[in-house]
């Protein structure tokens, strides 16, 4: 039986970075029962929440973020620094990892930095296309960097780089296998509306604006809608009064039985998002958030347009007529949804959780389950 790890994970402030370190920190407790894994994040309530809904133990540290930062904020942020090293310091020789693995966001940079300068071996990986500020930083200091998508080994010491994927989480995986084998015939299609876990309130509006026009060919499509806290009920009144079936709601805790009901999304392009349309094989239209950091999210789209199974529409260009000519079109062609899905699946990474875990046992010395496997390869 081989011995238990000891995992710490570091990141939060989205789900993005959120969730590949949960969909980790499972494979790594399948693969060596009894490991323990402790999350050193933000104070963000959703993270707290999140994590505990997963069994996780969490700790926290001050940090704030510096990139993009107005000139009294960057201070406050190169101020609370040292505290931050302390603190993961603290962590660090409490908990006694193993290993330390970095998800990305601010707080990933003084935790990461911390244990490098404890001695223990570390490892980061990048979801975007783009990589942020505090894994860009990180990146000559760490053992091993796991990517996400290919071409951001650019971004990185190449020799230190291995295309891994995003990793998904179980349930999500799971469902991946079970849609394999249903054949369920539907007579209602389902869009599926996402703007990111705070939502997004132009999605919001260009959507439900859609389903205002009276096209009859969307009139039978239901829809699932995520608005964020702040657009609820305009967006529910919206549907009301166009008779058109919805569930709306600020964040939904279940997303493998929303997944399940989606034929199409409209979405932001964040990568986590992205790599779970992928691995569903969800067609997609996409719409960057247009002031995220470096422009990364139409990065991110681009990877999996080109593959053919998403279309991509800059925020600033988009109205409600275009997307609602773009989901009737799609609506109205079942062959087109199923070529897209299955594009979109062709850029998957279902074992991305694995190969993250593989790379952490080489760090420990340890013999990983996937063998013969090059671990330069970005193809």
């Amino acid at each position: 039986m081989k011995t238990p790890v000891r995992l710490m994970l570091t990141g939060g402030g989205t789900g993005g970075h959120l969730f590949p370190a949960i969909a980790t920190a499972e494979a790594l407790c399948d693969r060596i029962p009894g490991s323990e894994v402790l999350f050193v994040g933000t104070k963000r309530k959703m993270d707290k929440a999140s994590l505990e809904q997963y069994g996780y133990a969490t700790c926290s540290i001050h940090s704030k973020g510096l990139k993009g930062k107005n000139l009294f904020s960057l201070l406050q942020g190169m101020l609370v620094l040292p505290i931050s090293c302390m603190e993961a310091i603290y962590h660090i020789l409490r908990f006694k990892p193993h290993l330390v693995v970095g998800v990305g966001g601010y707080v990933t940079g003084p935790v990461v930095a911390a244990a490098r300068l404890l001695g223990k071996p570390t490892l980061i990986h990048e979801q975007n296309s783009v990589p942020g500020l505090a894994n860009r930083k990180l990146g000559g200091l760490v053992a091993k960097i796991c990517l996400s998508l290919p071409g951001s080994e650019k971004n990185f010491p190449r020799e230190k780089t291995v295309l891994t994927g995003n990793p998904v989480r179980k349930e999500l995986l799971e469902l991946a296998g079970n849609q394999t084998t249903e054949t369920k015939k539907k007579k209602t299609l389902t869009l599926l509306v996402l703007g990111g876990s705070l939502g997004a309130h132009r999605i919001n509006e260009i959507v439900s604006e859609a389903f205002s026009l009276g096209l009859s060919a969307l009139k039978n499509v239901k829809v699932i809608h995520q608005t964020g806290p702040l657009d609820v009920d305009m967006v529910k009144n919206k549907y009301n009064n166009n008779d058109i079936e919805s569930t709306v709601a600020p964040f939904f805790k279940d997303m493998a039985a929303i997944y399940k009901e989606a034929d199409l999304l409209v979405s932001r392009a964040g990568a986590t998002t992205l790599a779970e349309l992928a691995v569903l094989g969800k067609p997609a239209i996409l719409i960057p958030y247009p002031y995220a950091a470096d422009n990364h999210q139409e990065k991110n789209g681009e990877y999996y347009v080109q593959g053919g199974g998403a279309k991509m529409f800059l925020e600033k260009n988009l109205t409600a007529e275009v997307l609602a000519e773009q989901l009737v079109t799609l609506f109205t062609d079942p062959k087109k949804l199923k070529k897209m899905g299955n594009a979109m699946q062709e850029r998957a990474f279902p074992k991305a959780a694995e190969r993250i875990v593989d790379e952490c046992l080489n760090l420990l010395n340890r013999k990983p389950k996937t063998q013969n496997r090059k671990p330069q390869s970005h193809v």
